[in-house]
C-alpha cells in the first residue's frame, strides 16, 4: 500500500468535480487502502479521492479517537438523500488546507447512499461528527472547500496563510 501526496490550496485540481465509479474492483479497492494509510499517516479522519489527484466519486474515512481500534468507513459514490433542517457547528480543518481551522454550520443529520468497500449498495443515517464529514468530504467530490462556507475576507486569509507557508517550507538552504 502506498502513501499518496495530498493536493493543498491553491491547486485547481481540488475545484474539479469527480466522476463516478463504474464499479468497485481491485483498482479501486487498492486506491481505497492507499487513501486510507495516506489519511492515516496525515494524519486525518477522512479524505477524498481528489485530494491525492484522483477525480473519481471515492471518500474514506475514520472518526474512532483509538488508533488501535481503528475503524475504516469506504463510500463508493456517495450521494446525500435527505438533510435535516437544524444544523450544527463543528470546527472544521482539511488535510488540502493545512493548520487552518473555522466554525462551519451544516446539516446536523444526513442520509447517505453509497457503494461499500466490497461494492455493495448501503445507505446510512449519519448525526453528529459522521454527518460533518460526510457532507465534507462530499462538498470536495464537487470542487467544494469548507473556506467556500465562510466570509471572502476569512477565506482570503486562510488562503493567503497556507500560500505564504507552502513557500517557507520549499525553500531550503544548503
Amino acid at each position: 500500500m502506498a502513501l499518496k501526496k495530498i493536493l493543498t490550496i491553491p491547486d485547481s485540481i481540488l475545484r474539479q468535480k469527480s466522476l463516478p465509479v463504474d464499479k468497485v474492483n481491485k483498482e479501486v479497492k487498492t486506491l481505497m487502502d492507499d487513501m486510507l494509510n495516506t489519511m492515516y499517516e496525515a494524519p486525518g479522519i477522512g479524505l477524498a479521492a481528489i485530494q491525492i489527484g484522483v477525480p473519481k466519486r471515492i471518500v474514506v474515512m475514520d472518526l474512532s479517537k483509538d488508533p488501535e481500534k481503528k475503524n475504516p468507513m469506504y463510500f463508493v459514490n456517495p450521494e446525500i438523500t435527505w438533510k435535516s433542517d437544524l444544523k450544527s457547528t463543528y470546527e472544521e480543518g482539511c488535510l488540502s488546507i493545512p493548520n487552518q481551522f473555522a466554525k462551519i454550520d451544516r446539516p446536523e443529520k444526513c442520509n447517505v447512499k453509497f457503494l461499500d468497500y466490497d461494492g455493495n449498495s448501503k445507505e446510512i443515517k449519519a448525526e453528529g461528527l459522521l454527518s460533518t464529514c460526510i457532507q465534507h468530504e462530499i462538498d470536495h467530490l464537487n470542487g467544494v472547500l469548507f473556506i467556500d462556507y465562510l466570509s471572502k475576507l476569512k477565506k482570503d486569509i486562510i488562503i493567503k496563510k497556507v500560500s505564504k507557508d507552502k513557500k517557507e517550507t520549499e525553500r531550503v538552504v544548503v
